[in-house]
């Protein structure tokens, strides 16, 4: 049985109780929020492993809670929001939350969710922020120390540039991770805003990874937000 604690903030009662009853019968400890103000007293007193966010909270808006909660604890944030714009999908994930779920979900996707971001908070990593083990998903293997690609066991040549995408995607399998963030970690914080040389090089990339790049295995577009890499198959 899972012990993770997990706090769901949301004000509507029909949902929280749902979502409770959901993570209880899957043996996670849950505990429920209403506002902001005392999802952010339990958050500190709790200090629970997952946080699931209702952005359109009765006493401030949700963006405050990531904030809030991001200047001490680095653990997952989930938003379960019913906002559906793409804005407020990238400031919520540019704020600090780790995934994004519009209303309404279903309920294997929600804990598919919570478990991917579990695992990646989780994940053993060395001094030099790498994981220890290589990434694997279906026949594409990372070796983060060797900086090595390969599928089949073939070896894939990559830029420099194409491989740290790859590979921050790779470290944040499982995780949307927006333009700008991909931006940011590849090219610096000052970057140019315009995402256009990094969607010439994920065509690239993709070109030398998938069989058919239009029908992805490997990294998936979440449109107008950013990318997602297959989960690590090691972490399942």
């Amino acid at each position: 049985m899972n012990k993770f604690s997990i706090l769901i903030i949301e004000d509507e009662k029909n949902i929280c109780d749902f979502i409770s009853k959901t993570l209880t019968s899957h043996g996670y400890r849950v505990n429920c929020a209403t506002t902001g103000k005392e999802a952010l007293s339990l958050a500190s007193s709790l200090c629970p492993d997952i946080f699931l966010l209702d952005l359109g909270l009765p006493d401030m808006d949700g963006m405050e809670v990531i904030y809030q909660i991001r200047r001490w604890s680095g653990r997952p944030i989930i938003v379960v929001s019913a906002r559906t714009q793409e804005t407020d999908k990238v400031r919520a994930l540019d704020a600090g939350a780790d995934d994004y779920l519009t209303k309404p979900f279903g309920t294997s996707e929600l804990m598919a969710r919570i478990r991917a971001s579990l695992r990646h908070s989780n994940r053993l990593n060395n001094d030099h922020g790498l994981p220890l083990h290589p990434y694997r998903a279906k026949e594409l293997k990372i070796d983060f120390f060797k900086r090595t690609i390969t599928i089949k066991g073939e070896p894939v040549h990559l830029t420099p540039i194409e491989y740290k995408i790859v590979a921050f995607l790779a470290q944040n399998s499982g995780k949307v991770m927006t333009y700008s963030a991909v931006m940011n970690n590849v090219w610096g914080p000052y970057a140019e805003s315009d995402n256009k040389i990094l969607r010439v090089n994920m065509a690239n990339i993709r070109r030398k990874l998938e069989t058919n790049p239009a029908e992805p295995v490997y990294i998936f577009t979440e449109v107008g937000v950013g990318y997602r890499m297959a989960d690590d198959e090691d972490n399942l």
